[in-house]
């Protein structure tokens, strides 16, 4: 288990799919706002998930066990992180459509994005804005509509997974918390994993059991679990 202490007060290739392309870029330090251990222990997530050899993720979901544990940070910055060591494309996109918040996170609006998205057949590359580093892409959640679950379920929601996958190298998404419904098992189901994401001196046992039994029931593979808001961190 990973674990993070409190948290910070806060194209061009010609190819027939025209997949979206970071420019050659300098690496640089990450930029959102962390502490040296919060950014160590987001360090090491990322290279475990993303970095390993034989081990590398492409779509990953983040989702809490439950709702208020900082799945939204978490998932902001190790996009950042993973962003600021590679030159390859990153997406991060907030499926959260009850309680959106990576685009605070970022510091940009929230006003064309995933929800507009799925109510057309346009490329998913006209809804994702840039950010801090020409390799780091946010499809942020977008207008409120009605009935969103069914939205989530919906045919266009099972096309557009496979387009960011092709468009981009990485695609992170910030899932709803696994007690709030059933959009985070069949986000993971076309993702190669979940990362969970508990509160320290919070999060209930039997309640990461529970999330991680469903996720294991319905195919989904656990790729780790973070332990947030710990005032001294280390990685089990």
């Amino acid at each position: 288990m990973f674990q993070v202490p409190a948290e910070a007060t806060t194209v061009a290739e010609s190819t027939v799919a025209e997949r979206v392309v970071a420019q050659p870029v300098e690496l640089q330090p990450p930029q959102l706002k962390m502490e040296e251990a919060q950014r160590d222990e987001i360090f090491k997530l990322v290279e475990r998930v993303f970095l390993m050899p034989g081990e590398k993720s492409r779509v990953v979901v983040v989702s809490g066990t439950e709702s208020g544990n900082g799945c939204s940070w978490i998932c902001a910055r190790m996009a950042e992180v993973l962003a600021s060591q590679i030159s390859g494309a990153v997406c991060v996109v907030d499926a959260n459509l009850r309680a959106p918040g990576l685009h605070r996170e970022f510091g940009v609006p929230n006003h064309y994005g995933l929800t507009d998205a799925l109510q057309v057949t346009e490329p998913i590359r006209r809804f994702v804005t840039s950010l801090s580093r020409p390799n780091l892409w946010l499809l942020s959640c977008g207008a409120q509509v009605e009935g969103m679950h069914s939205v989530m379920k919906s045919d266009r929601m099972q096309t557009l997974l496979p387009e960011l996958e092709r468009e981009f190298d990485y695609v992170l998404i910030d899932a709803p918390a696994m007690d709030s419904g059933e959009d985070s098992v069949m986000l993971g189901r076309n993702a190669e994993g979940v990362i969970l994401v508990l509160r320290a001196n919070s999060s209930r046992r039997e309640s990461a059991r529970k999330a991680v039994r469903n996720l294991e029931n319905a195919n989904v593979r656990v790729l780790g679990a973070v332990l947030n808001h710990r005032t001294f961190p280390s990685l089990v």
